[in-house]
C-alpha cells in the first residue's frame, strides 16, 4: 500500500458550552491513501463536519482541537502557523462547503472569485489566470461564458460545480467535501457525484467526503466510515459495509433508507436519541439505542478493532478479552 497522504491520529475536538465541554470528536484515527475516496456517514450532529473542519484547521470558537495530530504529507497541520496553513490550503488541500450560495461571494462574478483565489496563492499573470479559470469551469461542464455570471444566476447544481472548479484551481492533492449534495435533488446529486468521480480518476486527487445520506456515496467511495457520537464505529471497503454491515448502528442506517432493487421492505428508524456529549454514558455510546446491548456493552467502552481490513467497535463483533 502506498504511503498515506493523510494520517489522522487520536483527533479530539471540544465545544465550549455553559454546561461544560462537549466532546464532538472523541479520538478518531484513520489513514487516507493518495487518490482514495473515503466517505464518512452518520446522523446529523455526530461530529462529521466538525472533524473535517478540524482536519482543515478551520475551526472557530467555541470549537477547539484539544488533542491528536493531522499529518498531511508527513507534516502535522495542527502545529503550523496561520501563514503556513494559508499556503497549504488551496494549493495542497481544498474544501468544498455544504452550501455553495453561502460559500460564494454574491457580489462578485464566478470569474472574479476564481481570479482572487489564484492571486492569493500564485504569481500568475492575468492571461494565465483567465486560461486556468476557463479550464477548470470546463472540467465541471460549465460553459466559460458563466465566468461573467454571479452566483444567484446559477442553479444550485451549477453553484456546487463552480465550487468544485474553484477547489481544482491549483490541482490539490486532497479535496475535503462537506455534504456538497445536501441541497440538491436526486438527479443533480447523481450528476455531481459522477463529475467528482471522473475528475478524481483523471486528476488523481484524494477525497474526504462527509454526508448523512449513505446512498449518495454507495457507488463512488472506496471506503466508508460510519460515525456515531464523535467516534468511528465501523470502517471498511464501501461495498463490504453496505453488503455486510457489522455494527448495529450501521445496520440501523442501512435499514433506514430505501433500495430501488430487491423486494420491497418496510423502512425502520433507530429508536432513541444520541447521547450527551458533555456527560456521555459509560460503556458503548450506542448501547442505550441498541436492541442487542448486553450488560458488558453498558459497562465497558469497546475499541475499534480491525480484522482483514475491516474495523468495528462493538463487543458483539469483537468479544472483550477478560484479564
Amino acid at each position: 500500500m502506498s504511503t498515506p497522504i493523510l494520517q489522522v491520529r487520536d483527533l479530539k475536538v471540544e465545544y465550549t458550552t455553559s454546561a461544560g465541554a462537549a466532546q464532538a470528536v472523541a479520538g478518531v484515527s484513520f489513514d487516507l491513501a493518495p487518490g482514495e475516496f473515503l466517505a464518512i456517514v452518520g446522523e446529523s450532529g455526530c461530529g462529521k463536519s466538525t472533524m473535517l473542519f478540524s482536519i482543515a484547521q478551520l475551526l472557530t470558537y467555541p470549537a477547539e482541537t484539544v488533542g491528536g495530530s493531522v499529518l498531511f504529507d508527513g507534516e502535522d497541520l495542527t502545529t503550523l502557523s496561520p501563514e503556513d496553513l494559508r499556503q497549504r490550503r488551496w494549493r495542497d488541500i481544498s474544501v468544498v462547503m455544504q452550501s455553495a450560495m453561502n460559500a460564494l461571494n454574491p457580489t462578485l462574478s464566478i470569474g472574479a472569485q476564481l481570479a482572487d483565489a489564484c492571486r492569493a496563492h500564485t504569481d500568475w499573470d492575468d492571461k494565465k489566470i483567465a486560461a486556468r479559470s476557463a479550464e477548470v469551469l470546463s472540467m465541471v461542464s460549465i460553459d466559460v461564458t458563466h465566468l461573467k455570471s454571479f452566483p444567484f444566476q446559477l442553479s444550485g447544481g451549477m453553484r456546487q460545480r463552480a465550487m468544485i472548479a474553484m477547489a481544482l484551481l491549483l490541482e490539490p492533492k486532497l479535496i475535503i467535501m462537506d455534504e456538497p449534495t445536501s441541497a440538491l435533488d436526486v438527479v443533480a446529486q447523481r450528476s455531481l457525484m459522477r463529475q467528482v468521480e471522473n475528475l478524481r480518476r483523471e486528476l488523481g486527487f484524494a477525497v474526504l467526503f462527509v454526508t448523512h445520506d449513505m446512498s449518495v456515496v454507495s457507488h463512488f467511495s472506496d471506503r466508508l466510515a460510519v460515525m456515531y457520537a464523535g467516534e468511528f464505529v465501523e470502517l471498511g471497503a464501501t461495498r463490504e459495509v453496505f453488503d455486510r454491515p457489522r455494527h448495529p448502528y450501521s445496520v440501523g442506517l442501512m435499514d433506514a433508507f430505501p433500495s430501488i432493487v430487491g423486494e420491497a421492505r418496510e423502512l425502520t428508524g433507530i429508536a432513541g436519541n444520541p447521547p450527551s456529549l458533555i456527560d456521555p454514558p459509560a460503556g458503548c455510546l450506542f448501547a442505550p439505542r441498541c436492541q442487542h446491548a448486553t450488560d458488558e456493552c453498558r459497562e465497558f467502552r469497546p475499541e475499534l478493532v480491525t480484522t482483514d481490513g475491516h474495523a468495528v467497535s462493538c463487543h458483539l463483533v469483537n468479544p472483550r478479552r477478560r484479564s
